[in-house]
């Protein structure tokens, strides 16, 4: 008797690991650009001239443009070095059984300009969503007529300078979004710059002077102003390359983050007035713990400690950390990147596209990056990105969030307001006792391509409850990566705000659980270039049903709308729920 209890026993215990095995040797995601129908470019990139415009890259959206409630893909794109060969932007709708078709020639959007970023929002709340794209040269502004196509139009969008992120927001709380543009310097073409051992290389951007932001109030019929001298925005210009627009001092109104390139980064802090103060020195957001400025690129916005407050991520050059910035009580944010544990892991690389996911649906927010020199290096193993540019080449980096008090393990009492294991208190800073644990070797598909990549966007392309990714190349090339994470029995929500007939940019969604709170950000304008999905999605572990959701809306009220079951997509209105 008990040699056979014994020996069934044995068999659970080794079935049990054998289950955990094959879920630790599973691939976190899966490249699927081919099946999904994109075709790979046939040649290899032209080798580089030199000019900086080459290594900065282009980004690339994913959003519902013609509102079937399916992901699309606007890529962004810019001719081969050397070539003054048209290269337009490319759309691709994505069809029922989850393939794309290439509709650019029939939508109109498939601009000719040197492609770089893109924003994504409904400009006019008539219910569909409005392009712009940042360039180097002209930018252009795509308003969706509604029927699946677009109409290029000025609206007083009018931006001449070397444009690379742009974002929509209401600043002024009117309803209506407004849009910031970052610009990135006065380039000069004539210009030739050297590297190790006096060979040619890309120019550092210090050696030209920084092209001024743009600030654009829309006046509420869908055409816009520009404010950006009588907002204050003018006084400081920088070399920027990522924004983000979101109410960071805790004041209720919209604020604007600016990465810039080499320098200190700005946080542009709402006066409430139409005008800005720039106090990133103040909040703790201009240098990293060092007192030091960093080549700063892409930005990630999301609560990575459960306290309710926005933390950030952001991507910076080889040698330099990339950097997490944890907020405090006061709207003071900490440089915990070390205590977080990235500092060894990342140092080598230059970060560029970027973002906070769970991909793993545990409640824990996980970061995946994209990677690839501006200077050129010695060539890494594996490296596939032709001749010239495997110097440049570098691999992508994802990292999960190794905390262990969660909703995934427990469902207990504790919430986020107490004092517990989950976080310590020092110095006014909420810190994570958890590091972010390097799991790139889990995802081979996403880790060994050694290219140059920039732009990252997120979404559930293939709608099964959890994150995908899709990556732009240096080289015009899209890589789809879908997410096959484990465990299955993690639940999941999505969380779609609105508020006059549009997606609520800016909004802070919270839901609130018998055993945690877990908030999320309508932020699709975050990393680098990019545009994601506009719903706030949260990973619940083994939480089955939502008590609550809350809503901060950008105007500043708050609602509470009624709780959830799990998996499932959920939307809410605003003033449709209860103010508090």
């Amino acid at each position: 008797m008990f040699i056979r209890l014994y020996a069934a026993t044995f068999i659970i215990i080794m079935l049990c690991l054998q289950t955990a095995q094959a879920e630790t040797d599973a691939p976190l995601f899966t490249e699927v650009t081919s099946a999904i129908g994109f075709e790979q470019p046939k040649t290899p990139w032209r080798a580089g001239t030199y000019a900086l415009p080459e290594v900065i890259g282009s980004g690339v959206a994913l959003f519902d443009y013609d509102n079937d409630a399916a992901l699309d893909v606007l890529h962004i794109r810019f001719p081969p070095p050397g070539e003054d060969a048209p290269a337009p932007n490319r759309l691709f709708r994505q069809q029922p059984d989850g393939t794309f078709v290439d509709v650019t020639e029939a939508t109109g959007i498939g601009h000719e300009g040197y492609g770089q970023g893109v924003a994504i929002g409904d400009v006019d709340n008539d219910g569909d969503v409005d392009v712009y794209v940042t360039n180097y040269g002209a930018d252009v502004f795509y308003r969706n007529n509604g029927d699946g196509t677009f109409a290029l139009e000025d609206a007083g969008l009018s931006n001449e300078a070397w444009g690379t992120s742009a974002t929509f927001g209401d600043y002024d709380r009117d309803g209506y979004l407004d849009l910031y543009v970052v610009n990135y310097v006065q380039f000069d073409p004539e210009a030739v710059c050297r590297g190790k051992h006096s060979a040619l290389d890309y120019c550092n951007p210090q050696v030209f002077e920084p092209a001024g932001d743009r600030l654009f109030r829309n006046n509420g019929d869908g055409t816009f102003t520009d404010v950006t001298h009588r907002a204050g925005i003018a006084a400081m210009p920088g070399r920027g390359l990522g924004v983000v627009c979101l109410d960071l001092t805790a004041d209720g109104w919209a604020d604007f983050y600016v990465a810039n390139d080499g320098e200190a980064n700005q946080l542009w802090v709402n006066q409430t007035d139409g005008t800005f103060v720039e106090e990133a020195i103040l909040h703790g957001l201009a240098f990293n713990a060092y007192g030091q400025p960093e080549g700063s690129m892409g930005i990630a916005v999301g609560d990575v400690n459960r306290d309710m407050r926005p933390d950030m991520f952001v991507t910076h050059l080889s040698g330099e950390t990339n950097t997490l910035y944890v907020a405090s009580n006061y709207a003071v944010f900490g440089d915990m990147t070390e205590v977080a544990g990235f500092a060894g892991r990342d140092l080598p690389y230059t970060g560029f596209g970027c973002g906070f996911l769970d991909f793993d649906n545990d409640a824990n927010l996980d970061i995946a990056l994209v990677n690839g020199r501006v200077k050129r290096g010695a060539v890494l193993e594996g490296a596939n990105a032709g001749e010239f540019w495997n110097f440049y080449a570098e691999p992508n980096l994802l990292f999960q969030n190794s905390n262990q008090q969660s909703a995934v393990s427990h469902q207990q009492e504790n919430s986020i307001s107490s004092e517990t294991s989950l976080l310590k208190v020092s110095d006014g800073f909420r810190q994570p006792t958890a590091h972010f644990t390097d799991v790139s070797s889990r995802a081979p598909d996403f880790a060994r391509w050694v290219e140059i990549s920039r732009g990252m966007a997120f979404g559930d392309i293939d709608t099964d409850g959890d994150i995908d990714m899709v990556v732009s190349g240096l080289d015009n090339r899209l890589r789809f990566f879908r997410n096959d994470a484990p465990p299955p029995q993690h639940h999941w929500l999505f969380v779609r705000a609105i508020t006059q007939n549009r997606d609520a940019l800016g909004a802070q969604v919270t839901l609130r659980t018998e055993s945690s709170t877990l908030t999320g950000y309508v932020l699709p304008g975050t990393s680098y270039l990019s545009s994601s999905e506009p719903s706030v999605h949260f990973g619940l572990g083994v939480i089955e049903a939502v008590q609550a959701i809350e809503v901060r809306w950008s105007d500043g009220s708050r609602e509470k709308f009624p709780g959830a079951s799990a998996n499932q997509r959920v939307t809410v209105y605003q003033g449709k729920g209860v103010s508090f």
